[in-house]
């Protein structure tokens, strides 16, 4: 049941993945940002709420890790050039950042 679980939410937060970066993804991987950003802010939000075994399958590692892309990142920022030095340590300074505001605010 929990493998289930984790593809369900990797199949929705994949899909969702692809639609925001599709839509905003350009000169600079707007959207790529976007998804890790969010992603991030989600499951730090999930963990602070100490969902049950099943919660976290489904919306933790299905949904956030099929939402949120470290090959993309990777590529993209490789493919910015001397930008994507920039653009890398942007996206994990505020992808920690969502995290620990997610966290707080699962906490409150």
């Amino acid at each position: 049941m929990t493998a289930l679980l984790v593809g369900l939410g990797g199949a929705v937060g994949a899909t969702l993945r692809f639609l925001v970066g599709h839509r905003l993804d350009r000169d600079v991987p707007v959207g790529t940002f976007v998804v890790n950003v969010v992603g991030s802010f989600l499951l730090g939000l999930f963990t602070a709420m100490s969902l049950d075994e099943q919660l976290v399958a489904l919306l933790g590692t299905g949904f956030c890790g099929g939402l949120t892309t470290y090959s993309a990142f990777a590529v993209q920022t490789h493919a910015l050039g001397r930008r994507g030095a920039l653009y890398a340590a942007l996206t994990v300074l505020v992808a920690l950042g969502a995290c620990a505001v997610g966290f707080w605010v699962g906490q409150a």
